[in-house]
């Protein structure tokens, strides 16, 4: 069955003039007469048989049926330039992004082959950071991968993934001489800490377990130092979704119980306005928020 499409010049004019919210605007960026894009608003209104756009006093408005209309319209012209510039630009761009060592290791790096494949013109550098570390306001970075509550100023984030924490262990502890069958089991073992703010305590807590010292143990300022330690068995330590997910799917870590806990924080694609019109930015974006959506549906 064919797609039923209207005419491309008259979704151009509409998006334009969806986000100038001017035909003036639009006209000027489409290089052509205010007249020519007002006849093919009208003649998209007439294909669609509502209206787009309303008068006010300081120029024009989305009706309803135009709000629902103009992001998808953006999003599809963005997807189409992109995919144009593929092919008639060949050059190779470069694309910084700052993030935790964490983030970088333990989710986005085993998946940059997929993005490789599909974008073969962009290279990643990816810059390691640290917790309060703007490399966004400095200029070093075109993103930033940020960990944290997604409340900065003067910056655009939309929230990738969520964090909740549970207890893991190497699989030769969870059947060596103390088994891991119970929660109050967990008073046997050596608890593993890491430099977050929500930690042991919380998740004890939580699941309504006593009799446990979640003080001692030793501790990393790393995360990725706190697994490595659970995968050579030292002891049971918190993973932290999602940077525990690959560790589990080879099944270096295994998770002795059930119970979550949800931290409130989360991985932010933080980027500055100025900046999120890039093609390049556009691209990884896109790539970025389908494989959120795989690994979301796989777990």
């Amino acid at each position: 069955m064919g797609r039923k499409l209207p005419n491309l010049n008259s979704i151009r004019a509409f998006e334009a003039v969806a986000r100038h919210l001017s035909i003036t605007g639009a006209a000027k960026e489409l290089n052509v007469t205010q007249a020519a894009v007002s006849h093919q608003i009208k003649g998209l209104e007439a294909q669609m048989g509502v209206m787009l756009f309303r008068r006010h006093n300081k120029g024009l408005l989305l009706t309803k049926e135009g709000q629902a209309m103009a992001q998808p319209m953006t999003s599809a012209l963005d997807t189409i330039a992109d995919a144009t510039n593929l092919i008639f630009n060949s050059e190779i761009q470069i694309l910084k992004i700052a993030m935790l060592s964490s983030f970088a290791s333990g989710w986005l790096v085993p998946r940059l082959a997929r993005f490789y494949a599909q974008y073969p013109n962009i290279d990643i550098r990816i810059l390691v950071t640290g917790k309060g570390i703007d490399r966004l306001k400095t200029g070093d970075v075109d993103l930033d991968l940020r960990y944290g509550d997604g409340k900065w100023p003067q910056v655009e984030s939309q929230k990738l993934l969520s964090e909740e924490i549970f207890p893991v262990c190497s699989p030769a502890l969870l059947e060596g001489q103390k088994p891991l069958k119970n929660l109050s089991d967990l008073e046997k073992h050596i608890l593993l800490h890491d430099h977050k703010d929500i930690g042991w305590k919380e998740w004890l807590d939580d699941a309504g377990v006593k009799g446990v010292d979640y003080s001692r143990g030793p501790g990393f300022s790393q995360v990725t130092l706190t697994l490595q330690a659970a995968v050579l068995g030292h002891g049971v330590a918190l993973g932290r979704m999602p940077l525990v997910a690959e560790l589990l799917k080879k099944g270096d870590l295994v998770r002795p119980f059930d119970i979550s806990l949800p931290t409130g924080m989360g991985y932010y694609l933080v980027n500055i306005k100025t900046t999120a019109d890039k093609s390049k930015i556009r691209s990884f974006t896109n790539w970025l928020r389908e494989e959120v959506r795989i690994f979301e549906q796989a777990i």
